[in-house]
């Protein structure tokens, strides 16, 4: 038998807790997930440079640009170089427009 929620205000606070973590971080989860299947995240992080900028530095540098997504979406398939200093980024054919449009808007959307 599964305790009732209704009566136990611990266990009630513990769910909305829950439910509050998981509908927060869910959709970052989720983009980070079509990263790392991309294998964007062997060359980026979130948080902190590795062979590229983080993510944040990206968000950073172009936060407020109008046509933002649609450009980086382009330098994900298409790659760059010269932008973040000698080291290129690749071209990556695995990355359809539509899931590199999902990725920079991720990309964008992390602070």
């Amino acid at each position: 038998m599964y305790p009732n929620p209704r009566g136990n205000p611990a266990m009630k606070r513990t769910l909305i807790t829950l439910a509050m973590t998981l509908s927060v971080a869910a959709p970052a989860f989720a983009d980070q997930a079509l990263a790392t299947s991309k294998n964007c995240m062997a060359c980026h992080a979130v948080d902190k440079k590795l062979v590229g900028p983080s993510y944040k530095d990206v968000a950073a540098k172009y936060a407020g640009q109008a046509g933002a997504a649609d450009k980086l979406a382009e330098k994900i398939m298409k790659g760059s170089s010269g932008v973040w200093g000698p080291v290129p980024m690749p071209a990556n054919a695995q990355v359809n427009a539509a899931d590199a449009k999902k990725l920079a808007t991720w990309v964008l959307s992390l602070k």
